[in-house]
């Protein structure tokens, strides 16, 4: 994990205009969100198994997540790799991974090492840097 330095640390927004704009950055809203608090991820990289996201957390300061008007507080960004199982397994989820990938088995290492870690660095810093003056230029919803 490469936590980044960004001007998105902080800053709070509505969750619906937050979320519409994360659309043109290749973000969304992360499965496993909360009514509290969730991600805004973005995939950097992907190569077979591995994949590098930038991931944005945020919480819910006012309000329930699932509504637009909630109104959110953006943490730390970071960037993190994630390796998956390619292939078919042998044994009895076989059936669940005909596609190639399970997205039911546990990642080969949820936090792989990050090669070129400046580079990712920059790339994910420079994105949550220009979401958070794209949310900004839009006027009143972040401070």
């Amino acid at each position: 994990m490469i936590e980044l330095q960004s001007e998105i640390e902080g800053k709070t927004a509505y969750f619906g205009e937050a979320r519409t704009i994360a659309k043109q950055f290749g973000l969304t809203l992360c499965g496993s969100w909360e009514y509290d608090g969730a991600f805004l991820d973005a995939t950097l990289h992907r190569e077979g198994g591995e994949t590098i996201y930038l991931r944005m957390p945020f919480h819910v300061l006012e309000g329930e997540l699932d509504r637009d008007g909630a109104f959110i507080q953006f943490g730390k960004p970071f960037v993190i790799k994630h390796i998956v199982h390619i292939g078919l397994d042998k044994d009895e989820h076989s059936l669940l991974a005909a596609t190639g990938i399970n997205q039911f088995q546990e990642p080969l290492d949820k936090d792989g090492q990050i090669h070129n870690k400046s580079k990712w660095e920059d790339i994910g810093e420079n994105v949550a840097n220009q979401y958070a003056s794209a949310i900004a230029s839009r006027g009143k919803s972040i401070s």
